[in-house]
């Protein structure tokens, strides 16, 4: 059977093709990332099980391509504006964060027996996190707005730079690697091709970028094909002068970071991106030999244990010197708690340079798929993890957590009504009833939507309502109405598991009034009033009640139409 796939390029792809589906699908199940399914892929196609790849220089072709899509994706989200929006506490536990898990991943690395070069290669390389995995998980979960969220989408910039600073190192190695004399010549002659290229970019982003893409988008598939053909191009030039693929594609995506037209790019090129990643990873599964691995396992298992526990915990570590509560530190620490593909792309480049021996890649890879499938249930279930946590990390948070100080409540405060979910509907609904003179009290996780209802001049505060901690400080006692107008979204959590929380946590903390939530159908709303829910609200229903009723209103002011003879 595997000989007659083999015997077609079109079959090999084709039954390639259908084993990633059928992996895709198991991971699904499993609530797995892709990543995860394309690396099992990759090693069941592989030599050591079915051995079906065989068109290695076509699927090799694609792998490349893959990557230069991959850095020219990571460079067109490098705008200089971005960077300077992310904030000193991403900046400071980013950098904290690679500083530490390379110090500390080097010399375990020596402890194990490697030498400095390759301790040197996988440290670093465990400092990348997937930001494929994060922003999905956090989006998932709504809590990409939140400000753990945010936070981790800056650390995702910051080891972008990291990613772009260290593959540019790689390339200035890799043209010293030869002999004294050659090399000199070498170094000379790709340094003045770099700076001519880089000279190239900067000239292309000041005069040139804007109003070419602009032109483009008037036609879209024009402006993705475009953008493909200037990645690979790019590639092709820095492979030909010297700096190698992948710092090219990365400039090739700097060049159009400034434009407006980025994150539509960069949205329309994810799922090419996936695609070509199959194909790196197959050609990644066709050079491991799944008999030699073994001899890795237990230091994989240590560097699996170092990037699950340490990096949380040096994230937590700062945070909570920056003065950010321990249960944000906890939630953000977690986002980094994996390596990413970029760890793959890093050894591989280090083996194409003659610094690695190929069993680091195993190594590496091993690494990868312990962590990425042991993240992804931390962060799906990371408040169940605080909640279990809680009492041993206590020595992170500083006395009163500046950074997050709650607001004080006066003695006596009284809220009739408590909105969860400052929106479009919960705003509304408070500025209705606060122009009833009733005082409100809005909570969200969205610093954006909190510093919205500061400017309307709603009182609000920061907060998650399945956090114990923060319902408990809350002013209840008075409060006769407790509303959550956010969608029950399957997010981690099962809907009923949500509302049960909203139900446990609010009458644990001495709630004795009533709630109301929203509901999206008939079935829903049956299930709230079963779980104890006093109101249930289906804005498009009442929606449609009240134009209903408008209409009849504007027909019985209108005069009766003469039926026709």
């Amino acid at each position: 059977m595997v000989e007659l796939i083999t015997q077609s390029s079109f079959t090999e792809i084709a039954a390639l093709l259908v084993l990633a589906a059928i992996m895709g699908f198991i991971g699904l199940l499993l609530k797995q990332p892709l990543i995860v399914s394309f690396i099992a892929v990759g090693l069941i196609s592989g030599p050591s099980v079915l051995d079906i790849v065989q068109s290695k220089e076509q699927i090799q072709l694609l792998s490349e391509l893959g990557i230069a899509v991959l850095l020219f994706l990571v460079g067109i989200k490098l705008d200089v504006k971005l960077i300077r929006s992310i904030g000193s506490v991403s900046i400071m536990t980013g950098l904290g964060q690679v500083a530490f898990t390379s110090i500390v991943g080097y010399f375990i690395g020596l402890a194990i027996g490697l030498d400095h070069i390759t301790s040197l290669y996988v440290a670093v390389a465990l400092t990348f996190s997937s930001t494929i995995i994060i922003v999905k998980l956090l989006s998932d979960k709504r809590e990409i707005d939140a400000l753990h969220g945010k936070i981790a989408l800056g650390f995702l910039i910051v080891q972008d730079l990291v990613v772009v600073v260290a593959m540019i190192v790689l390339a200035t190695i890799g043209i010293g690697s030869g002999h004294a004399n050659g090399a000199n010549t070498a170094i000379w002659q790709v340094a003045t091709a770099g700076a001519g290229l880089l000279l190239f970019v900067i000239l292309f982003v000041r005069y040139i970028a804007n109003p070419l893409t602009q032109q483009l988008a008037k036609t879209p598939e024009l402006l993705v094909i475009y953008a493909i053909a200037q990645a690979a191009f790019f590639a092709a030039i820095g492979n030909i002068i010297g700096l190698g693929m992948e710092v090219g594609g990365l400039l090739a995506g700097v060049a159009l970071a400034s434009t407006p037209y980025r994150e539509s790019i960069a949205s329309r090129l994810a799922s090419l991106r996936d695609f070509l990643l199959l194909f790196f990873f197959i050609a990644l599964g066709a050079t491991l030999d799944l008999s030699l691995l073994g001899t890795h396992i237990s230091a994989a298992l240590l560097f699996s244990l170092f990037v699950l526990i340490g990096n949380p915990l040096i994230v937590m570590g700062i945070m909570g010197t920056m003065g950010y509560r321990n249960r944000t530190g906890f939630l953000a620490g977690l986002t980094v708690a994996q390596i990413s593909e970029f760890s793959l792309i890093f050894i591989t480049m280090g083996i194409s340079l003659g610094h690695l021996q190929h069993d680091i890649l195993g190594l590496v890879t091993l690494v990868g798929i312990v962590t990425i499938t042991a993240s992804t249930y931390m962060i799906t279930y990371s408040h169940q993890l605080y909640a279990f946590f809680k009492p041993l990390i206590g020595i992170f948070e500083r006395s009163g957590a500046p950074r997050e100080q709650t607001t004080e409540h006066p003695v006596g405060s009284a809220y009739p009504v408590v909105i969860f979910g400052l929106g479009r509907l919960g705003t509304e609904i408070a500025i209705r009833l606060q122009q009833k003179n009733i005082r409100v009290l809005g909570l969200d996780f969205n610093p954006a939507a909190i510093k919205h209802w500061q400017y309307l001049g709603l009182e609000t505060e920061y907060g998650d309502i399945t956090d114990a901690e923060f319902i408990a400080q809350l002013p209840l006692k008075h409060t006769q109405w407790l509303v959550s107008t956010i969608p029950q979204h399957h997010a981690g959590l099962s809907s009923e598991d949500t509302r049960k929380t909203i139900i446990q946590l609010t009458r644990s903390a001495g709630f004795s009034g009533k709630l109301a939530t929203v509901s999206q159908n008939s079935i829903e709303t049956e299930e709230l009033k079963m779980l104890g829910i006093d109101l249930v609200l289906d804005p498009f229903q009442d929606a449609a009640d009240r134009a209903t009723e408008l209409l009849l209103q504007g027909l019985a002011h209108q005069p009766l139409q003469s039926q026709p003879s």
